[in-house]
């Protein structure tokens, strides 16, 4: 990562750090932030050259959302999803690019990528209705990616449609990520046509037609290994931010009662300790999973099993051990740090919000890592 980038991220996580509660409160992303990323090029940072964008190298993406997630984590996920579904739209048809990136401006296209909806065929593209859940940035988007099962296929077919065709229900009221506004898409017999569909086989298990207009780019990455170390990535920056706002609180913070400091107290420099330990240790499995994921992503459909496996585990385990940190720094910090206001409280909240995420639940995750390790085939469903 580049000196001037790497002030750049810092200087952006300091401001949605400052607008964390009204992002909170507003439930998406204030406005001034989504122009601050587009003033930044934000949404082109993954992008190929050829379409105008920064073509980064993911270790240089995730550092910059790490940075990021020290100021708001809910913030930080918005943005790098809809920043990676630029990224993922790169593997569609040339005829779907044409269309989304003709104007020079990246498309934000929330991306619900569970099959909940059906698709069938249709003269010239495909019939789709459904109801997707946990749609990312729905609110500030122009397309939606959505997810169907089409009668008589292999798979699922990726459609993309405009915002315009679906109905978004307002439903996302929860007691962390607030931000990201996941709300809940519903289409009802919306005609997509063809080119802006791609069948879900030709994603993970084939060269994408993207991969032909872009070689030599990160668009041949596996899908799923990438988005579950960007998803994880906004947690180890929470983590950290959570470290830092502890530890600044505990160089003032007076104990009731005593008037003791309570950073001169040797039970707060215990659990400081172990927090700088746990965080360290999440910070060492990212990044190892970052080099891994430069090191094989290019094989795209071809990533042996064991990586793909490895990097499933690393984006658990950090998100894992993110809230192990932060929930002890929070059972630490005194009761004035649970006002809703307060850094700690929403790393806190966002923290063990994330932990829910399918492919952060630590005990399927580990049994399917067990599972393989004992030479049994992974399931459709262990998200590999």
């Amino acid at each position: 990562m580049t000196s001037d980038l790497a002030a750049w991220a810092d200087e952006f996580s300091a401001k949605l750090g400052a607008r964390a509660q009204q992002a909170e409160e507003l439930r998406r992303l204030p406005d001034v932030t989504l122009d601050d990323a587009r003033a930044a090029n934000f949404f082109g940072l993954l992008a190929p050259t050829s379409l105008g964008g920064a073509e980064l190298s993911f270790a240089e993406f995730l550092d910059v959302v790490r940075r990021l997630g020290q100021g708001c984590a809910s913030s930080a996920w918005t943005l790098s999803f809809l920043a990676l579904h630029v990224w993922l739209l790169c593997k569609f048809e040339p005829a779907l690019q044409d269309e989304l990136f003709k104007d020079g401006a990246w498309p934000l296209a929330p991306a619900p990528l569970a099959p909940t909806g059906k698709a069938r065929k249709a003269p010239g593209g495909y019939q789709i209705s459904g109801r997707w859940e946990w749609a990312t940035g729905i609110n500030h988007a122009d397309w939606v990616m959505v997810n169907c099962i089409e009668d008589g296929a292999m798979g699922p077919r990726f459609c993309v449609l405009p915002l315009a065709d679906v109905v978004v229900e307002d439903v996302w009221r929860t007691a962390g990520m607030a931000a990201t506004g996941s709300n809940t898409v519903v289409a009802s017999e919306v005609f997509v046509p063809e080119h802006r569909t791609l069948a879900a086989v030709l994603l993970k298990f084939a060269p994408s037609p993207g991969q032909a207009v872009h070689p030599g780019s990160t668009v041949a990455y596996p899908i799923t290994a990438t988005l579950g170390l960007v998803a994880a990535t906004p947690a180890l920056g929470a983590a950290e931010g959570a470290l830092a706002a502890f530890t600044e609180r505990m160089k003032a913070k007076l104990q009731a009662y005593s008037g003791a400091k309570q950073g001169e107290l040797p039970v707060t420099h215990l659990r400081l300790g172990e927090a700088i330990a746990t965080v360290r240790a999440a910070r060492l499995i990212w990044e190892d999973a970052v080099r891994l994921l430069e090191r094989d992503g290019h094989l795209g459909h071809q990533t042996p099993m064991e990586t793909l496996l490895a990097l499933r585990l690393a984006a658990a385990d950090i998100v894992r051990l993110a809230n192990q940190a932060t929930n002890s720094l929070a059972a630490a910090a005194g009761a004035s740090s649970g006002f809703l206001n307060a850094p700690l409280q929403r790393h806190l909240r966002d923290l063990q919000m994330m932990r829910g995420h399918v492919m952060f639940d630590w005990d399927r995750t580990a049994q399917i890592a067990g599972k393989i390790a004992l030479g049994q085939e992974p399931a459709a469903a262990d998200l590999l």
